[in-house]
């Protein structure tokens, strides 16, 4: 799931019919001649339970008495304050979670999400363990797997514990004397963060930061180095130019996403790492090659014996296409699962003829959905889409926007 921006194009916005919002009487009872309005006592955590229980049960026609469940529910969020999801009700939830994510072009295969249910695990230790075990389970021998595991939620004046680092793996930035950086500056603040706490090592450019769980906000973090043979990572050759190897590039192989809020029928989930497989841009296109990261396209282009003197040279471009390039072919010699921006873009509009026959929208930001690389040259980019609703729910959600409940 690439993060990115970049411009869209300005088109007309087709004027949507805004959906309908749940029915709020019990059981769906009309009130004749009157205007259906929320009763009075009728909080939003009630009404987004509601509405998610019934589409669940919409889409899960096998589930049983949608009716007996809302009330169920709802007499508990009068009694508690919250509710407890039903483990189906968490599947369910975390995966259409991912059919709304509106940045994302792999949603193909958004019913195959694999959903760890770790509700119960609450100790910073524990949290990381089962981390560990999560890039295990993705990583697979090479064949990724789409893995979600959900830890506790948040309580009514109880808030779960987060983990600090935006991905399970990340690797560390460091910032020499003389202003150049050894590593990837996007780790730069987890890696001051890691030191600050006691973590020293010496400075590499692929350096694998420790992970960092904060038992609540506000909290000092505890931090766990990785164990060996939690995290795979595939060395960068190019089939052409033996001078990559001499680069010294690898990267990992699961993009575990791991500072986001899953949030499902009000209920707010602050811990919930979940991966997909990489789409070779976002490491060839972006990570490697974008100037505020590892900045490699002056050094690729040199290898190349490209003439930098001048822009119009296209250098850039050149060495960028090698770059991608040598992902693809690394990933795909050391049998690890890897999409190219090509063939994922046709997967997404077969996604998106797949929720027109179940008449669901399908919510895509264009600038996330166009790859960084050739962006033209795939039917992605020849189209508009769905506008992205910001109440859209299940979803994925920034956990800076979405501080814990008091």
């Amino acid at each position: 799931m690439s993060r990115r921006r970049k411009s869209a194009p300005v088109a007309p916005v087709t004027p949507v019919a805004p959906v309908a919002p749940a029915c709020p009487y019990p059981h769906g009872t009309a009130v004749p001649g009157a205007v259906r309005q929320p009763p009075p006592t009728a909080s939003p955590l009630r009404q987004e339970a509601e509405r998610f229980v019934r589409q669940f049960h919409e889409e899960q026609p096998h589930a049983g008495d949608a009716e007996a469940r809302v009330r169920e529910v709802l007499a508990e969020v009068d009694r508690t304050g919250t509710y407890v999801h039903s483990p189906a009700e968490l599947a369910f939830g975390a995966k259409v979670a991912w059919r709304n994510a509106a940045r994302c072009i792999g949603r193909l295969y958004w019913r195959s999400l694999v959903v760890r249910d770790l509700r119960r695990v609450t100790a910073p230790d524990e949290i990381a363990e089962e981390c560990f075990e999560h890039l295990r389970v993705a990583a697979n021998g090479g064949r990724i797997r789409p893995v979600i595991s959900v830890f506790a939620p948040d309580r009514p004046g109880r808030p779960a514990p987060r983990i600090v680092n935006d991905q399970l793996v990340r690797y560390a930035g460091h910032r020499t004397a003389g202003g150049s950086w050894v590593g990837d500056p996007r780790g730069a603040g987890l890696t001051a963060e890691a030191r600050a706490l006691g973590w020293k090592r010496d400075q590499e450019e692929f350096q694998v930061l420790p992970l960092m769980v904060r038992e609540r906000p506000g909290s000092r973090p505890e931090w766990f180095e990785l164990p060996d043979g939690t995290v795979t990572e595939v060395p960068l050759r190019h089939p052409d130019h033996p001078f990559f190897a001499d680069l010294g590039l690898r990267w990992y192989t699961v993009p575990a996403i791991s500072d986001m809020v899953l949030e499902i029928g009000g209920i707010r989930y602050p811990a919930a790492p979940f991966n997909g497989w990489y789409m070779g841009t976002e490491i060839g296109a972006r990570n490697l090659a974008d100037g505020e990261r590892y900045d490699l396209l002056p050094r690729v282009a040199d290898g190349l014996g490209l003439d930098r003197s001048s822009e119009r040279t296209l250098w850039r471009d050149r060495a960028l296409v090698e770059l991608n390039v040598a992902v693809l072919h690394s990933f795909q010699e050391a049998g690890v699962t890897m999409a190219d921006h090509h063939t994922e873009s046709e997967r997404f509009l077969r996604h998106i003829a797949q929720e027109t026959r179940h008449g669901r929208p399908t919510p895509a930001d264009w600038s996330w959905i166009v790859p960084p690389v050739s962006g033209s040259a795939t039917p992605v980019f020849h189209r508009y889409y769905d506008p992205v609703d910001p109440s859209l729910r299940p979803a994925f959600l920034p956990r800076a926007d979405h501080p814990p409940t008091a």
